[in-house]
């Protein structure tokens, strides 16, 4: 079929607005002119789970892909111009409908989507015509078969507006990629559905959701159910997701993984996101903004009840910090910082999203495990944070995780600690005399919690503790900024060689903890 033959076709697609059905009617609730239906299937989660388990018991087979000479010419500005049609969504008068994504060069791979009714599901039919596939554009030579689907949107209620012109509030697209809009109306990092040794030598492997089902959401209130099969060359898995719509978005995840081999670290609940420099170490003149990221720490609320502040880093070589734990109450990429002031950026990275993670059920002992890879501009996401089971990952084992995934603008369970805001480093020593030699100084600022409600004259005392070196010139002292429980740590660090320095501080009065425990990895050479 030609290009002119597929425009063809579109305008007698538009004309008839009536949806073409293979193999019989389309489920009652997916309805939609435009989307065509394969024949019926049985389908339940019980299925699926067993679906995946055989499947890693077999060697792998890749998904199929759309003419990959085509598909590598769909850059970044040709797979703009492919919108889907929304009078096409599934589920388009439903609460929440349901728009599909196109492949292209950085998502080359089929993705199957099925409408699932009852105890049956059929499978979405890719045709070109539901997109924007002009004549001339590159995409107009791939065929309808294999399917050119890559994944799909979430999108308000038709009652909100356009959905070309809302915004979606949950994505899913590339690999095992997803993401949900925070409750300041922005998206920023990302979700996986599995890591598997990020950052060790050697490429990464990512394993592909190579098929979604859909049950559609019974009202505003209620979740829009997704499951999806998890499959690669080291893994398969079936995935469940509960998506709901809050003042942010809430997804409730239960994850079956089944691995082909053993696996050294796997990473489950994974969190990706983007940090080129903040406040705290900025290389001379390489931007104009004062601080580019997505994120700017790691948040960990321990099984203990610790809780724990880790700043991120742009380290000068791949980096891996492990915490170890039983049972975690829950763990988070957050972006503390929301004043523009300290970005001045457009894109307006002061209202991205935070994610965190809540475990459900028993996790048992493992290790949150953070990963940060050096990067020399915003475009690549450097950081990861994900969970590491203590339980066996060999071939024909079963991993079974469920977690709540919070995407709101702070943690959902804010401690009543005094928490830390900003970590900034300097040259050591004191004012107006000389500076020594391989010392650094540093200024750790805590705020609120206890630290409002001080007896005046009280000085909170700086807990310090290293992996190295030695310190020295160590005091607190409250902010003069009039901004009441707003202190700061101050201290300077001397430490030979290049080697990383593990740091630990918090705030005490006496026996009583007055903020969360900060900690710190220091590059040395990074930064003298």
């Amino acid at each position: 079929m030609t290009a002119l033959d597929r425009r063809t076709l579109l305008q007698v697609f538009l004309a008839a607005g009536a949806a073409r059905l293979v193999g019989g009617a389309a489920p009652a609730a997916a309805q939609a002119k435009g989307l065509s239906f394969g024949p019926a299937e049985a389908f339940s989660y019980d299925w699926l789970k067993q679906h995946a388990r055989e499947l890693a018991a077999r060697p792998y087979e890749p998904p199929p892909r759309p003419d990959p000479a085509i598909v590598e010419q769909i850059d970044y500005d040709a797979h703009g111009k492919l919108r889907f049609r929304k009078d096409f969504a599934l589920y388009r008068e439903g609460s929440y409908p349901i728009s599909f994504q196109h492949v292209g060069r950085f998502f080359p791979k089929t993705v199957r989507m099925h409408a699932v009714d009852g105890d049956t599901a059929r499978e979405v039919l890719y045709d070109p015509t539901l997109f924007t596939v002009t004549a001339d554009h590159v995409a107009a030579g791939l065929g309808e078969q294999p399917s050119a689907f890559a994944g799909f949107w979430v999108h308000e209620p038709p009652s909100a507006g356009d959905l070309d012109k809302v915004e979606p509030w949950a994505t899913f697209l590339g690999a095992s990629y997803f993401r949900g809009v925070g409750e300041l109306g922005q998206v920023g990092l990302s979700a996986r559905g599995i890591a598997l040794a990020p950052g060790a030598p050697g490429p990464e492997e990512f394993p592909d959701f190579t098929e979604y089902w859909f049950v559609p959401a019974e009202g505003p209130d209620d979740p829009v159910t997704v499951y999806a099969l998890l499959h690669g060359p080291s893994v398969a898995g079936a995935y469940r997701f509960l998506l709901r719509r809050t003042s942010g978005v809430v997804m409730d995840i239960e994850a079956n993984v089944h691995p082909r081999r053993t696996l050294e670290r796997l990473g489950l609940a994974p969190l990706t996101s983007m940090f080129w420099y903040s406040e705290t170490a900025k290389p001379t003149m390489v931007d104009w903004r004062p601080e580019v990221h997505d994120s700017d720490g790691l948040a960990i609320w321990t099984g203990s009840g610790e809780r724990i502040w880790r700043p991120l880093n742009n380290p000068p070589r791949v980096s891996f910090s492990s915490f170890l734990d039983d049972n975690p109450r829950g763990f988070g990429l957050s972006q503390r910082d929301r004043l523009f002031d300290h970005y001045q950026d457009g894109v307006r990275y002061h209202l991205r999203p935070s994610a965190w993670v809540e475990p459900l059920g028993d996790w048992g002992k493992g290790v949150v495990q953070l990963v940060e890879i050096p990067t020399d501009d915003e475009i690549h996401d450097n950081i990861c944070a994900m969970w590491i089971p203590d339980a066996p990952h060999g071939a024909g084992s079963h991993i079974q995780i469920a977690y709540r995934l919070h995407w709101l603008a702070d943690e959902p369970y804010p401690g009543e600690l005094a928490r830390c805001v900003a970590t900034r480093l300097g040259n050591g020593g004191q004012p107006g005399q000389p500076r020594p030699q391989g010392v650094r100084k540093f200024m750790v600022e805590f705020l609120g919690g206890p630290l409002k409600d001080l007896p005046m004259g009280v000085l909170p005392e700086p807990v310090l503790t290293a992996s190295r070196g030695e310190f020295s010139y160590i005091f607190t002292e409250a902010v003069p900024n009039d901004v009441p429980g707003h202190w700061r740590a101050q201290f300077d660090l001397t430490v030979e060689g290049d080697q990383p320095v593990d740091l630990r501080c918090f705030l005490r009065n006496g026996d009583q903890v007055l903020s969360e425990t900060w900690l710190y990895q220091y590059h040395p050479q990074s930064t003298v």
